[in-house]
């Protein structure tokens, strides 16, 4: 197991009140440290704008890196700010991802988490949007595909926000399955059950309201089995905990056993397939408390059979 994070993805700052602050990242880091001291942890690399170029267009990539922004705020759609420290972080997480892929693909690492922020999974080729400026898990998804040369990718999504730049990006490409769950009506709005692509996308909506029973039926039901059947390579995570029933954003009833049992669901799933290997980031979740307890459920049940620290 390794853990990668980096100061700068705490440095990009946003307007006062704005869900999406630094605190998340401390929050997160701080319950995974002292719950799991002696887990290895790594400094996030720099991705490459070809790196980026794989999901994103190059207006994208030169908005959110060439945007000239001295002190403050820039303004990208109603949620998504640029500040100084954007590029940087936004580049870091996506190097995260990279690097993450690299480890487990050649050995170094069974399974990695990726303490990272802003998050990514709205960005679309074009747009960031929903405080998410490149999409890591799409970075991280095309990199496995185009520089390891797998032809199966799973990426599983249980933010509670629909990771609609995710879907956009890979609803053609075979080679990937997505595969989430979600409020909905919920920004961003996507998601519903008969969006399926070309038969690689498949979306089990949560109504508001919907508790622990609902969630793990949607995924004993309907998520895993359509990942299981895929039989991927690789599994990458959207790992948001943004449906627990703390959050302010939304109105999903979950709560960190509910994290700890999703995971360990999808590490049974990577053990028939893909020999244990995971790929995890860290998407949303704005309830500090409930962000690190789950964080920290989510982190112990990728080592909970015993993987090598």
């Amino acid at each position: 197991m390794l853990l990668l994070t980096h100061p700068a993805c705490a440095a990009h700052t946003v307007p006062a009140g704005h869900a999406e602050r630094p605190e998340r990242l401390a929050a997160v880091v701080d319950a995974i440290r002292d719950t799991y001291p002696d887990l290895p942890w790594a400094q996030a690399p720099l991705a490459t704008r070809g790196q980026l170029a794989r999901v994103h267009d190059d207006a994208l990539i030169r908005q959110v890196l060439d945007t000239p922004v001295a002190s403050g705020h820039v303004q990208l759609d109603p949620d998504t700010f640029l500040s100084p420290g954007a590029a940087e972080a936004a580049l870091r997480c996506a190097g995260a991802g990279v690097a993450a892929v690299d480890a487990v693909l050649s050995g170094r690492a069974r399974r990695v988490f990726c303490a990272v922020r802003p998050p990514g999974h709205h960005a679309t080729r074009d747009t960031a949007m929903g405080f998410c400026f490149f999409n890591s898990i799409a970075v991280a998804a095309a990199h496995a595909l185009d520089a390891h040369g797998l032809s199966r990718v799973a990426i599983v999504d249980f933010d509670v926000h629909h990771g609609n730049g995710t879907q956009a990006i890979f609803e053609a490409d075979a080679r990937v399955v997505f595969c989430s769950s979600h409020q909905l009506p919920l920004y961003p709005e996507t998601g519903h059950a008969d969006e399926r692509g070309i038969g690689n996308v498949y979306n089990a909506p949560l109504t508001p309201g919907t508790s622990s029973e609902g969630f793990r039926r949607a995924w004993s039901e309907i998520l895993l089995p359509a990942l299981d059947a895929f039989a991927p390579q690789l599994i990458l995570v959207s790992a948001g905990f943004d449906a627990h029933q703390r959050d302010p954003l939304a109105q999903l009833d979950l709560d960190a056993v509910d994290y700890l049992w999703i995971t360990g669901q999808l590490r049974e799933i990577s053990r028939r397939h893909c020999e244990g290997r995971i790929v995890s980031m860290l998407e949303g979740g704005y309830d500090l408390q409930a962000l690190a307890e789950s964080a920290a459920a989510h982190v112990g049940a990728l080592v909970a059979d015993g993987a090598s620290w």
